[in-house]
């Protein structure tokens, strides 16, 4: 039985997919036939005419008139095929201002006494031009309209180009920057008699004689990288050349996957009742966003209701489904852009190398020698951060979910920009696995510390370090390290380099000292940032009870990867969303100034690289034995307890124990966290208050469970036994 088929309306024509389509191809053949009757190839009188036409109109123009008309052509068909156009307004304004400019340009030069006799000959600027050019000479006069009209060319090519000022100011300092190592380079040569030719050339940029190690100033331009500068060691040392790292991958998707997942994305919806349209799709490294602009839903009475934001974001799980992904995350709306942001994984994740966002325009503009590489956006493009200005940055996330790598990779940057006598590295290492790499290093205090029992030790000994540098900012009437190194170098005295401590778990520290840790790196990140002392923290437990109410007061930048679940991430971000990472590298980053976290995939830096950069310091400066600094705080076979003082297990301090008898007293229970939260103290000191009092029988013994035990008597101030020897 045949199903009857719906009646032919007469207006579904007009409204079918195929009219904008078809009328684009027609702009493009009308362009293409444009330049052909132009360049004498094609004639007819119809063709003729409009020849004719443009030429009265524009004169000279109609030779760009005919390619802007297939080039418009060309975009409208693309767009229409759903492809991937950026559509940005500069280039249109920018040749549009170069087009103009030149057709009264153009008649302003060759018009001479009579403008007209260029129009009838359909030469010059044509009709416009001679408008523009009669309008110009009448008011202001044949050279101020030369000078005004060759303004809007440079400035329409500056536009179309997308170049900027200070695009032109830095392409001339790199060029004058060049001149001047190339004329120190023939000076030097001269010099020592060697030719140009027979002169050897080491590796890496090259340096200028003329430098005398100038102090270090926050900031610094991009070509400076490139200087040589004087190691302790008083040999020079150039900083490591870029072809020590890896390069990157090619995109990670085509144009035609592309359009495939915004087609599914657009009928999904559709399914439900939501029209949208996808109107931007931008690439990243290891997700691609696509954005949704809500359209209009019908309702009763000819009335229209445009789609919720909401009810997007809400079927998040069917269009993970449709897409066949296992995550998938939906942003709603995207700062500053009037569309939801659904952001689906590629098939492969992009490696992003750290080369990469080393050599892009977003890292040049960082005027810091604490610029760090994080990775590319959802749109690929480098998102660089100045630790300078964070100034501690906090990580964490599971197992796995690339931490390690990250801190790897901010050590490679850091390492790759400074000498050892501008920046100096403290690493804490409690894993023993990830930052040993790094032993041998010249910009490490000693080596990476692995030794749960020095961790606190080492804590402390940076806060004197920060102490000591205060006092010495107060003899100089110095504000800060960039001030004081300044005066000391006008005095001729050493300056002080900058110190970045890294700390690979912390959740390990705190479970040997929470009290001891937790305010030490609050101390150090409330005062350290004038004394050019930085932290990175990660840790793979984002817990409470590690990542305190303190500590996250004091780490206002942060860096999330993928979590187990919403709880986590708010531990760490303050808000939901790093549940829905995919790992390896996919992180959200939060800057200390940023009300939002950016999505972002991690730089990733190879062992490989790695040994290559180490292997070039260790080359430069020759084998470094320095001892720990921190190592002449305590002997090391002397126990210290939580604050870092010596500790004898058989040892409790009189005063203490009477403290802590007054405090169960008062409080009916005893516990080993009661005392570590009301003394201030460590677990193991705690714990032997605990056993003396036990022994004294002023509380009872262990109660399964680890509950908090009973107070046996209610007073005991005096008549104290002697246990504290």
């Amino acid at each position: 039985m045949n199903k009857s088929r719906s009646p032919w309306q007469p207006g579904s024509i007009l409204v079918s997919p195929l009219v904008p389509q078809v009328t684009a191809l027609l702009v493009i053949a009308l362009g293409t036939i444009t330049l052909l009757a132009v360049f004498g190839v094609a004639d007819g009188h119809w063709v003729n005419a409009w020849v004719d036409l443009l030429r009265y109109l524009v004169g000279w123009g109609v030779y760009p008139a005919g390619a802007s008309i297939v080039l418009a052509g060309l975009l409208w068909l693309q767009y229409l095929l759903d492809q991937v156009v950026l559509w940005r307004w500069r280039p249109f304004v920018g040749a549009e201002l170069v087009f103009f400019s030149l057709l009264g340009l153009t008649h302003v030069i060759l018009g001479g006494t009579d403008p007209w006799a260029l129009v009838e000959h359909g030469g010059g600027g044509g009709l416009l031009g001679w408008g523009i050019s009669i309008f110009l000479l009448t008011y202001v006069g044949w050279l101020p309209a030369v000078v005004v009209l060759s303004a809007f060319f440079v400035m329409g090519l500056g536009l179309a180009f997308d170049v900027t000022a200070d695009d032109l100011r830095q392409t001339l300092e790199v060029v004058r920057g060049g001149i001047a190592s190339y004329r120190a380079q023939r000076a030097r040569r001269r010099s020592v008699g060697e030719s140009p030719v027979s002169a050897e050339r080491r590796p890496g940029p090259a340096a200028d004689p003329t430098e005398t190690n100038p102090p270090r100033s926050p900031t610094r331009s991009s070509q400076s990288i490139s200087k040589r500068r004087t190691i302790e060691q008083g040999r020079q040392s150039a900083l490591p050349p870029i072809s020590l790292l890896d390069e990157s991958e090619g995109p990670p998707l085509t144009d035609q996957q592309v359009r495939r997942k915004a087609q599914i994305i657009k009928e999904t919806l559709a399914q439900f009742g939501l029209p949208v349209e996808v109107v931007e799709v931008r690439m990243g490294p290891a997700v691609t966003q696509f954005g949704v602009e809500p359209g209009f839903v019908e309702r009763a009475r000819s009335s229209e209701r445009k789609v919720r934001v909401r009810q997007i974001s809400q079927r998040s799980d069917d269009l993970a489904l449709a897409l066949a992904t296992p995550r998938l995350r939906v942003e709603a709306p995207v700062p500053g852009r009037p569309f939801v942001g659904i952001e689906v994984p590629n098939e492969e994740i992009q490696v992003v190398s750290i080369r990469e966002v080393l050599t892009s325009d977003p890292f040049r503009t960082v005027d810091s020698c604490l610029a760090i590489a994080l990775g590319h956006d959802v749109a690929g493009q480098s998102v660089v951060a100045d630790l300078a200005e964070m100034p501690h940055l906090l990580i964490g996330g599971t197992t796995g979910s690339g931490k390690s790598v990250c801190i790897k990779s901010i050590t490679a940057c850091l390492i790759c920009n400074n000498t050892p006598d501008e920046l100096r590295l403290v690493m804490i290492d409690p894993k023993m696995v990830e930052l040993v790499r790094f032993n041998g290093l010249p910009h490490i205090y000693g080596e990476v510390e692995v030794d749960l029992d020095r961790v606190v030790k080492v804590l402390r000994w940076v806060a004197l370090e920060m102490d000591e540098r205060y006092r010495r900012f107060a003899d100089a009437s110095a504000r800060h390290l960039d001030d004081y190194n300044r005066k000391m170098a006008e005095e001729g005295k050493p300056v002080l380099p900058r110190i970045v401590a890294l700390i690979d778990e912390l959740a390990d520290l705190m479970m040997l000292a929470p009290e001891a840790v937790e305010q030490l790196l609050c101390r150090i990140a409330q005062m350290g940032r004038a004394t050019g002392i930085h932290l990175i923290v990660a840790t793979q437990r984002p817990s409470t009870d590690v990542i305190t109410g303190l500590i996250k007061a004091n780490f206002p930048a942060r860096i999330s990867f993928a979590t187990a679940s919403q709880v986590d991430s708010r531990v760490i971000l303050d808000t939901q969303g790093a549940e829905t990472l995919l790992g390896d590298g996919d992180m959200l980053y939060l800057a200390a100034d940023a009300s939002h976290p950016v999505r972002v995939q991690g730089c990733y830096v190879g062992s490989e690289e790695l040994d290559r950069i180490i292997g070039f310091w260790r080359r430069e400066t020759g084998p470094v034995e320095e001892t720990t600094p921190w190592a002449q705080m305590v002997g090391p076979d002397v126990a210290v307890d939580a604050e870092g003082e010596p500790y004898d297990p058989d040892y409790v301090d009189e005063e203490m124990l009477q403290r802590a008898i007054s405090l169960v007293r008062e409080r009916g229970t005893a516990s080993a966290s009661l005392l570590q939260r009301r003394l201030h103290v460590g677990y193991p000191r705690a714990a032997r208050l605990m056993e003396v009092m036990t022994e004294m029988n002023i509380i009872g013994p262990p109660v399964a469970g680890g509950r908090r035990r009973d107070v046996l008597i209610e007073g005991h101030d005096e008549n104290l036994p002697d246990v504290a020897s």
